[in-house]
């Protein structure tokens, strides 16, 4: 006995265009630099799920292998982001975007 259910591709999609959209309202509103990296983490998440639910509508593995190369470079960014952020909060004392002025010591 199966109780295998295919999901629609539209609901994925739904989920992948709620995600990058959480993500750009994040990334425009917030003006902690942490939420706004977060944000942006959320588009590339909502991406790769549109990314992967075609790869698997058309029977391609192509997509899912770009799909692989998009989290090698996030995990990558995620790594150097962090320590940027880490180095400005340090010099700065403060994370909000509005105050750092990387230009003035």
């Amino acid at each position: 006995m199966s109780f295998h259910q295919d999901v629609p591709l539209a609901w994925y999609l739904l989920l992948s265009a709620a995600l990058f959209s959480l993500g750009v309202i994040g990334f425009l509103i917030k003006r902690n630099l942490i939420t706004v990296f977060m944000s942006i983490e959320l588009m590339l998440n909502g991406v790769n799920l549109s990314f992967v639910t075609f790869a698997h509508q058309w029977h391609a593995v192509k997509g899912q292998i770009f799909v692989f190369f998009v989290m090698m470079v996030a995990a990558a960014e995620a790594a150097v982001g962090l320590a940027i952020i880490i180095a400005v909060f340090r010099t700065r004392a403060t994370l909000a975007v509005d105050r750092i002025d990387l230009m003035k010591l």
